[in-house]
């Protein structure tokens, strides 16, 4: 069932989705909420590795770093392919690719400039 949710001022009406989209985009963003896989699939984003590759960027260790892995493949962020003897991850989906790009993003610029402030202020 569709519900439809009135106009406030200058904010358009939006269809509420099936319940079945809102958990699972509830599903993806309680994956995505553990700082170790939002971190993995940042690095993703920026292109594929292996699980050395990621394990190193992320600062875990290769088992831990497998099993995060292993849940964002089941709940299809993240993708394999085999390379020989290993296994290339990488992010398939775009949308999952901008999002996280456009949050981290945000709240960096967002870092940037309260440490600019508090510089501006220690000068002060």
């Amino acid at each position: 069932m569709v519900t439809r949710v009135r106009d406030f001022g200058d904010r358009p009406a939006f269809d509420d989705p099936p319940a079945e989209v809102i958990a699972e985009a509830a599903g993806a963003f309680g994956l995505l909420a553990s700082s170790a896989r939002l971190h993995i699939v940042w690095a993703l984003a920026q292109g594929e590795s292996d699980v050395t590759g990621l394990a190193e960027r992320v600062g875990g260790a290769l088992p831990a770093v497998s099993q995060h892995l292993t849940k964002l493949k089941l709940a299809g962020l993240v993708r394999s392919r085999r390379e020989g003897r290993r296994q290339v991850y990488f992010v398939d989906d775009p949308d999952i690719v901008a999002v996280v790009r456009l949050l981290i993003g945000r709240l960096a610029e967002r870092a940037d400039r309260t440490t600019a402030r508090r510089l501006r202020g220690a000068g002060a």
